[in-house]
């Protein structure tokens, strides 16, 4: 599954194409892409024609692209007037596979093409916004935009907007987040009685940080992913969400992680983070920190909510009262 980076990776490339522009035509291949919206596909299609994207938005793993209602654009050379806050949004839940890519009319269809959508014509962009999807657990919708409990944007956007998407609004907002706050992160971890990697993954907690990222962090850091929360010091909690922060930003530089040969960005384009990876898959390789300091230390996986841990043995010790 494609984790913060790699959804930003999309968002970014995502909104130099659409933002702007009018969805002019909505073609649904497979109603199974369209799970999510109760109202079925009819009513997907029907309030999507003439509608108008503003942005694109993220928080966390979480994408969408407010709408607004292009039929009422003032005539050539008449006064803008002021534009209503939108109150709908395309949301894209891109599950294990699914891909929203940029093509010409021209360009044949994707084998798992689901939903393509017309855009209006702008300076030789590619006309057609597509999502494909091999194992269908993606899928798009409509949903309300609401007010953000803090007042500030609802994710990373171009144009931020106090608002956000219903369906988002349970979530932290993420450590790429300029509205992040540290202080009150701290505050509710402490408060918590559960192991660091546990709080990491929490989205509750703060967003975007998944299994590999938060390995990599940990590693970072020097933390083991067992470590009480309720016994973290200020600075190793600002230490393990630097960390969170570098690595992320690093794998936004290089296109995300790209386990998945299904995952692509905006433009078909894989990822290449997973070369440089220093916790993630490295069982039986040398730590790489230790290795440069002189020390013999091989890497561990252990079992962690059915999924993997990789740690280093030497340079971050299992605590004495872990919480696993």
């Amino acid at each position: 599954m494609p984790e913060l980076p790699e959804v930003e990776v999309v968002r970014r490339g995502l909104v130099s194409w659409v933002r702007g522009r009018t969805i002019t035509s909505v073609d649904v291949l497979d109603p199974r892409s369209l799970r999510r919206h109760a109202l079925g596909p009819e009513d997907f299609a029907g309030n999507l024609e003439g509608a108008r994207v503003l942005d694109v938005v993220r928080r966390g793993k979480f994408l969408w692209m407010p709408l607004t209602d292009a039929s009422g654009d003032p005539a050539p050379g008449s006064p803008a007037p002021a534009s209503p806050a939108p109150a709908v949004a395309l949301m894209a839940h891109l599950g294990m596979s699914g891909q929203l890519l940029m093509q010409d009319a021209a360009v044949p269809d994707e084998k798992h093409l689901k939903v393509r959508l017309g855009l209006s014509a702008a300076g030789g962009m590619p006309e057609q916004l597509r999502f494909v999807d091999q194992r269908i657990f993606g899928g798009l919708f409509l949903t309300s935009l609401i007010p953000t409990a803090d007042g500030g944007p609802g994710g990373l956007a171009e144009t931020p907007l106090p608002l956000i998407a219903e369906e988002a609004s349970h979530i932290a907002r993420d450590p790429l987040d300029p509205h992040f706050s540290f202080g009150a992160f701290y505050r509710r971890l402490r408060a918590r009685k559960t192991g660091l990697k546990r709080a990491l993954l929490d989205q509750g907690l703060v967003s975007g940080i998944g299994n590999i990222y938060a390995d990599e962090a940990l590693w970072k850091a020097q933390l083991h992913y067992a470590r009480p929360t309720d016994t973290l010091r200020r600075a190793e909690a600002l230490r393990v969400l630097d960390a969170a922060r570098e690595v992320m930003t690093d794998a936004l530089a290089a296109g995300g992680t790209s386990f998945d040969s299904l995952y692509v960005n905006v433009n078909g384009a894989s990822g290449y983070f997973e070369r440089s990876l220093n916790a993630y898959g490295r069982e039986g390789l040398p730590c790489r920190r230790c290795a440069a300091a002189g020390r013999v230390s091989l890497m561990k996986r252990e079992q962690f909510m059915n999924r993997s841990s990789y740690t280093c043995p030497v340079c971050q010790p299992r605590p004495r009262n872990g919480r696993w």
